[in-house]
């Protein structure tokens, strides 16, 4: 290698480095974090979305959430208003000037649970729900995601899929930061006894139905890892209520992913909704050594399809899909395609086999 080669090629690394860990920001990292109680909600021609939340999240006396890792999980319940005109994929916010329930997404206030009235909320939701609103959808973020970027894509998510039942948000304490994703990858791993109690914890809640899990990105790897500690732990079918695993832009090896859905693949129906031309996983792979990432399968590739059939996983082709998203990671919840596919998934009946699609020009 010459000395030149030697200078530069940390600085290309260094360079596609940040380039990812921009890709995995949002609109959200303009978001506040600012707390109002229930009673502050004022009246509004838009939907108001309840979203439960668990979290390993430090947080203070009022409800204020932080970044810090905190050593147990706090438990909330969130009140989020959709604007009256919003259009599917997006989280409207403003650009300048204030919120307005009017126009944008608003968080409008929240009431701090404990574990046990966590559970008896959700149950209290629950009761008197048939068919498919008795089930519960737990979304789980991925890297570089502020609190209130999280509980709004939930919201979102819920509300443009269709989605009846009980939402719930786990978040992590994502630092938020374009330079964090060590810390980051630290605070998810800290996180996965948390996520995997909380999901046996929701199994065991009379009248529930099914438990979806949806994850994005950095989540996704929090999510495999948890379930995989569930089916270790003789747990993996959550009380007889596992329902739809679903991955989006999973960033996991494709190597570790095998061992995982080893575990997590005898009990539930795993999805990965992936785009090979997601250029935050792209840049992903050249930083881990060119190992392939899940979420950067290529279904028309010949020999990547031949790994997918392997898997044994339903594979959603977000390649080529229009999104306003220049890195094409977040395509799975601002494709009204997408968002449409998590719809009709998680109203499946429980023994659909539907084949995999793709969203090429949609």
């Amino acid at each position: 290698m010459t000395m030149i080669s030697r200078i530069i090629r940390p600085l290309l690394v260094a360079g596609f480095g940040l380039l990812i860990l921009t890709a995995c920001s949002s609109p959200g990292d303009q978001f506040s974090n600012h707390v109002a109680p229930l009673n502050s909600a004022t009246p509004s021609s838009g939907e108001v979305v309840p979203i439960f939340v668990a979290t390993t999240r430090k947080m203070n006396g009022d409800g204020a959430v932080s970044a810090d890792l905190s050593p147990t999980t706090n438990y909330l319940m969130n009140l989020i208003s959709i604007p009256k005109d919003h259009q599917t994929g997006m989280i409207e916010r403003p650009s300048w000037g204030s919120e307005s329930r009017k126009s944008h997404f608003v968080f409008v206030g929240q009431r701090v649970l404990d574990h046990d009235s966590f559970r008896n909320e959700i149950a209290a939701q629950l009761s008197g729900r048939v068919g498919v609103s008795r089930d519960v959808l737990v979304y789980v973020h991925g890297f570089n995601t502020g609190y209130d970027e999280a509980r709004f894509r939930l919201a979102q998510i819920a509300t443009d899929s269709g989605f009846t039942g009980v939402p719930v948000l786990f978040t992590w304490p994502s630092q938020n930061k374009f330079l964090a994703y060590g810390a980051d990858k630290d605070n998810a791993t800290a996180s996965r006894d948390s996520l995997h109690q909380m999901l046996t914890d929701l199994g065991t809640i009379p009248g529930i139905g099914r438990i979806h899990v949806l994850a994005h990105s950095m989540g996704t790897w929090l999510t495999m890892e948890a379930l995989r500690e569930a089916a270790l732990a003789g747990q993996g079918d959550l009380n007889g209520h596992i329902g739809e695993v679903m991955l989006a832009a999973p960033d996991i090896d494709l190597d570790v992913f095998k061992q995982q859905l080893g575990r997590v693949g005898a009990y539930a129906r795993v999805s990965i909704f992936a785009a090979s031309d997601d250029k935050a996983l792209s840049i992903s792979s050249t930083l881990a050594g060119d190992r392939k990432r899940v979420g950067a399968l290529d279904p028309s590739d010949k020999g990547q399809r031949s790994e997918i059939i392997k898997l044994g996983v339903r594979v959603y082709d977000l390649s080529n899909t229009d999104t306003s998203d220049y890195f094409r990671h977040g395509t799975f919840a601002e494709a009204p395609a997408a968002v449409r596919a998590i719809g009709a998934q998680l109203s499946a009946p429980v023994d659909d086999t539907r084949q995999a699609q793709s969203f090429e020009g949609q």
